[in-house]
């Protein structure tokens, strides 16, 4: 047989796709969520056994999941994961493609379930987030802007702009009068 003959041949003895297996499919949803006065929020989201303080608004494909509070007069833009553990304070913006993240992968691996693992996110009043930042477990006080694309692997302590990865102070802010 030549070689002609032989690509034709494994080319007709190619076996068939399997058949179609339907997937669970899960929808997006709002379940059991704790809304102040006044909430706007942007289909599709999706939002479970949290809490969202007063005059706040959720945009489209968030995701805020259970145990997570959210301040009054907060902002949170499209793409958002607020993920368990999360805090944040009064009048905060997290912009478009924020990532909080509860597991440091601690034993080498994902926690799972295994929520001893998780640790705890808490965010003061007065924050803003810049586009697809991400939040480590810290804790950051009031009057902070971290910058966009800036990981947040450390406590914020002091009010200012930080930015960069790990996020570093880059200039200090003094608090402001509504904020005392």
């Amino acid at each position: 047989m030549d070689s002609k003959d032989s690509r034709r041949s494994r080319s007709s003895t190619r076996s068939t796709p399997p058949p179609a297996v339907k997937p669970r499919i899960r929808t997006a949803a709002i379940r059991n969520v704790r809304f102040g006065e006044n909430v706007t929020v942007v289909e599709p989201v999706n939002l479970y056994e949290c809490e969202i303080g007063d005059h706040s608004f959720v945009g489209p494909f968030v995701e805020i999941q259970k145990g997570a509070v959210i301040g009054s007069n907060c902002r949170i833009q499209s793409h958002a994961f607020i993920c368990e553990l999360v805090t944040l304070g009064d009048h905060c913006f997290v912009s478009h493609g924020v990532m909080f993240i509860n597991d440091l992968f601690s034993t080498g691996e994902p926690a799972g379930g295994d929520q001893s693992l998780w640790k705890r996110t808490l965010i003061g009043s007065h924050v803003s987030i810049g586009t697809n930042a991400t939040i480590l477990p810290v804790r950051i006080c009031d009057e902070v802007v971290i910058g966009a694309g800036s990981v947040v692997t450390r406590d914020i302590s002091e009010p200012g702009i930080y930015a960069g990865n790990p996020a570093r102070l880059i200039r200090r802010l003094s608090p402001s009068p509504e904020a005392g």
